[in-house]
């Protein structure tokens, strides 16, 4: 009996810094087990595939209940108070902190990470749909 090949899909539908690592990083573990790799991006989630946009995601801290300061590089187990992130300049240094961490753990840029996933056989797919909302082009 032949063995199938395995498939796994991905959906990404957000465009901050944080939300297009899942994605990636599992899509290329799965690659690495030969599974078959599909991302599908919709919505925001077309920020991680923009020209445009895709070297510029950020991390926003505002609603982000989860942000802890020492996961950002600064000493201490505290939370990013949620007033704090209306303060102007707060996502870029969120941004600066969090590229700065990954950059340190040899973590691909997402334009690097995408690239490395269509190398080596993911599909990616952007959402109709969405595309014609936003005005978008395949360029």
């Amino acid at each position: 009996m032949a063995e199938e090949t395995r498939k796994m899909a991905f959906i990404c539908s957000k465009g901050n810094l944080d939300m297009a690592y899942p994605a990636l990083v599992m899509g290329w573990a799965a690659l690495g087990n030969g599974i078959d790799v599909t991302i599908f991006f919709t919505f925001w989630g077309l920020d991680l595939i923009n020209k445009a946009r895709v070297d510029h995601l950020e991390i926003p801290p505002i609603a982000n209940t989860s942000m802890k300061m020492n996961m950002m590089g600064i000493p201490g187990y505290i939370g990013i108070p949620q007033f704090m992130g209306i303060i102007p300049g707060m996502t870029p240094f969120a941004t600066k902190l969090m590229k700065e961490k990954m950059k340190a753990l040899g973590v691909p840029p997402v334009r690097e990470y995408l690239q490395m996933l269509v190398d080596a056989g993911a599909k990616l797919y952007a959402c109709k749909m969405s595309v014609d909302m936003m005005g978008l082009k395949k360029e």
